[in-house]
């Protein structure tokens, strides 16, 4: 439950990103955050732990059954990044333009090391989501279940 990778990979003095701190509460924010940076992908943030723990999907979040894409994830976020939009400066960490592309809530169904499965009541993403993770830690599957 940190913010130091994410705050060591910015310069907070040119980029409007927020600094932010870790903030513990029983939140349960979702944002998936459109960023047009080297390659278009889309950021997946769940609130958890006091941060918005993030997942870079190189392709549109799945809206239907079926779908799988992989998540890759990411360092932790502070939690007012929810909020975030905007164009990080060109030679910054993820530069690039950064939109909301949906958002909401979610309610963690449950919780395990290699396996999420929350519901996600969103604008365009609603219903039960699992992330499922590989061997390697970082990437996952995300895929809606119903």
């Amino acid at each position: 439950m940190s913010l130091k990778e994410y705050q060591r990979k910015r310069s907070f003095h040119r980029t409007s990103e927020p600094k932010g701190e870790v903030k513990m509460s029983e939140g349960n924010i979702y944002v998936v955050q459109k960023h047009a940076a080297t390659h278009l992908h889309y950021d997946l943030r769940l609130e958890m732990d006091g941060v918005l723990k993030s997942w870079a999907v190189p392709k549109e979040p799945p809206l239907t059954v079926g779908v799988r894409r992989l998540a890759v994830q990411v360092e932790d976020h502070p939690v007012e990044y929810a909020n975030f939009e905007g164009t990080i400066p060109e030679g910054e960490y993820g530069a690039g333009t950064v939109e909301i592309w949906d958002r909401g809530t979610y309610k963690l169904i449950d919780r395990k090391e290699d396996k999420l499965i929350v519901e996600i009541n969103g604008n365009k993403l609603k219903g039960v989501y699992v992330l499922v993770r590989f061997k390697d830690q970082k990437n996952w599957l995300f895929f809606k279940k119903k």
